[in-house]
């Protein structure tokens, strides 16, 4: 499977992370020439709670099984429940089919107190997200994960999303290409909603993009 970078993003030397020290993003972006949505979050959780070295790693995460239900009416469809972990393969060609890209706001932070919350994150280097775009010529809509990977996104591009509510999506241009920028629930298990309800919310960005 290819995992297309741009050559202006290429991540940085993985850190130890360990009592505070900088830690540089473990995993390469993938960036599928055809994408049409880019999803952000802000940096992966500590590799102790990775069940597998991909994005949304930690197998109490929502997020592929959201696009289980969405795609394939089954919020089992990638996930390996015997081995606690998610058919990366399948799912890696399945995003790869459909265009959708993944990386992360972040290239360096550093965890004040050993959390993966965005709270607990100190930025040290944010991510090309200009390189990221021009990487996806086909992209128009983005998911900024999280309150901080928004604010970054938001800020670079002098978007105001402070009206935006859940489900909204807000418009912003970037080298005369509109794109819109959409608010999502969090798939993570802390955010108190049900991942079916979840999957409601992401269907229709899908489907307002074409991908669904």
């Amino acid at each position: 499977m290819s995992r297309s970078t741009d050559k202006h993003i290429t991540p940085l030397p993985v850190g130890e992370g360990q009592g505070g020290e900088a830690e540089s993003h473990p995993f390469t972006p993938f960036l599928p020439s055809n994408a049409r949505l880019l999803m952000l979050g802000t940096f992966p959780p500590a590799p102790k709670r990775w069940c597998m070295e991909w994005y949304y790693p930690n197998f109490t995460n929502d997020m592929w099984r959201i696009f289980g239900i969405c795609f394939f009416g089954d919020k089992m469809h990638f996930v390996d429940t015997e081995n606690k972990t998610y058919h990366l393969d399948d799912l890696m060609q399945f995003l790869q089919t459909k265009g959708v890209g993944i990386f992360d706001t972040c290239l360096r932070i550093r965890r004040t107190t050993g959390t993966a919350s965005d709270k607990d994150l100190e930025v040290i280097e944010e991510a090309d997200l200009d390189g990221m775009l021009r990487a996806l010529p086909e992209c128009r809509a983005v998911i900024a994960a999280g309150q901080l990977a928004t604010n970054i996104f938001t800020r670079h591009y002098g978007i105001d999303a402070s009206h935006m509510k859940m489900g909204d999506h807000v418009n912003f241009t970037f080298e005369g290409r509109t794109l819109s920028l959409y608010r999502e629930p969090s798939s993570s298990r802390a955010y108190p909603m049900k991942v079916e309800q979840k999957s409601e919310y992401y269907a229709r960005m899908f489907r307002d993009i074409g991908l669904l």
